[in-house]
């Protein structure tokens, strides 16, 4: 794509803010969950919703607020929201048709998030199931003299989610839709508590 194609286009950043699963009134089970619309470089919309802690609507959520948007990606921060609360990246693909990355700061663990399932959760082959419609985990250098990020695409080639991590990390090597997503969801958490 050429330049002026990245200055237009439309990337989504997913993020949760901060929780607590122990109880701390009326939101104890509740984390803020956000997405952050932008065109380019520069912020476009952002919106927010209330998931449950472990829950099973972070999916759901996600797909109704995406609804509201045009637009031409999804960036997650990783697959685990409010604990183990899980978007899955091939449904939101499938839905939208518009690709997704998954961008994850360290190296995923699946050995140790599959043990951590099994231990904690009874429906843990459904939560597992997401994890395995995933492809394989790619390094990607978005900033020169950075560490890479670890990157999982669904709906794109690599060298395509490349390009767009790239032409969206501005400041540092977590792509701004993410790292935008980040600051909106653990300051607007800070703000309720």
């Amino acid at each position: 794509m050429s330049l002026n194609v990245w200055r237009e286009f439309r990337a989504v950043g997913v993020e949760d803010g901060s929780f607590s699963k122990e109880p701390q009134g009326h939101n104890a089970q509740k984390a803020l969950f956000v997405c952050v619309l932008f065109r380019g470089k520069w912020v476009n919309d952002f919106q927010a919703d209330m998931i449950t802690i472990d829950g099973l609507d972070a999916t759901e959520k996600l797909v109704s607020m995406l609804r509201r948007w045009s637009f031409d990606a999804v960036m997650l921060a990783g697959v685990s929201f409010a604990g183990f609360n899980l978007v899955d990246p091939t449904f939101v693909f499938e839905e939208f048709n518009k690709p997704v990355v998954v961008i994850s700061r360290t190296k995923p663990n699946n050995i140790a998030v599959r043990n951590a399932l099994r231990q904690h959760f009874e429906d843990w082959r459904i939560r597992w199931g997401i994890f395995e419609k995933l492809g394989p985990v790619w390094e990607v250098i978005s900033m020169p003299n950075e560490p890479p990020v670890y990157v999982e695409v669904i709906g794109a080639e690599l060298e395509w989610a490349s390009k767009l991590i790239r032409a969206v990390s501005l400041c540092c090597r977590v792509p701004e839709p993410i790292r935008v997503a980040r600051l909106v969801a653990r300051g607007l958490t800070r703000r309720a508590l």
